[in-house]
């Protein structure tokens, strides 16, 4: 009996590392856009008067890249530390949505799991994670693809923060490392068009960010994720009854 625990252990310790490492491989390519941004956010920190300590574990604790942004340009501009912490807040409400849409994912997993996997709940890894979890493969051990791929982002995000802090200003603006995020968000975007809803979605919550830009706050951005929600929903119900 217990040459039988043992194997069975075995082979789902082996299943679980094969998941682990299946989502560390399919977030690599986006961290060619995360690292640089990583970079900057390290030297921005540092041009707002923040200690090393203080800008290394803004990444470690709240992990929110254009949430951190927004911080450190807040903080070097004398803002009350609750408007900042309130503009942090409505910045990353986009996350509430992604959390929605895993919910249905993990809702078997322990506590302990989901609070691990909300915390490594970021852009890059929810859209490698809800990508996996939608193919209609059998998977009792996606969520250790969905920890390959959060662990992954995580790691290169502290290494690519410390790199920035280090270098300081030694980085030359030419270099528009700030670009490489927008290619990386188009990367995630684009294969997920898949119908005529989700390319109208797109357009049309793009279309919204560019005209709400000026909206303070960063509310543009909830707003075109909250009209680009509705429109997929109701360009999704139109089709299916015209199909």
């Amino acid at each position: 009996m217990e040459k039988y625990s043992a194997s069975i252990s075995l082979i789902i310790g082996r299943m679980s590392r094969k998941e682990f490492f299946a989502g560390v491989r399919a977030e690599l390519p986006l961290l060619l856009g995360v690292a640089p941004f990583g970079m900057i956010y390290g030297i921005l920190a540092l041009k707002a008067g923040l200690p090393v300590s203080m800008a290394q574990a803004m990444s470690s604790v709240l992990f929110a890249g254009s949430a951190q942004f927004m911080a450190v340009q807040l903080l070097q501009n004398g803002t009350p530390l609750a408007i900042v912490a309130l503009t942090a807040f409505v910045v990353n409400l986009r996350h509430a949505l992604y959390s929605a849409s895993m919910a249905p994912h993990v809702r078997h997993l322990s506590r302990s799991w989901k609070i691990l996997l909300a915390y490594l709940l970021t852009d890059e890894a929810y859209a490698v994670a809800i990508g996996y979890y939608d193919e209609e493969t059998p998977g009792e051990y996606k969520h250790w693809y969905y920890l390959g791929a959060g662990f992954a982002l995580w790691a290169c995000w502290q290494l690519s923060t410390a790199t920035g802090i280090f270098l300081g200003a030694q980085v030359p603006s030419s270099w528009s490392l700030d670009f490489a995020l927008a290619l990386t968000f188009i990367a995630l975007v684009v294969p997920a068009l898949k119908d005529k809803a989700t390319a109208s979605a797109a357009l049309l919550a793009g279309a919204i960010s560019v005209f709400a830009f000026g909206l303070p706050y960063k509310l543009g951005l909830l707003l075109a994720a909250l009209v680009g929600i509705g429109a997929g929903m109701l360009g999704e119900a139109v089709w299916r009854r015209s199909g």
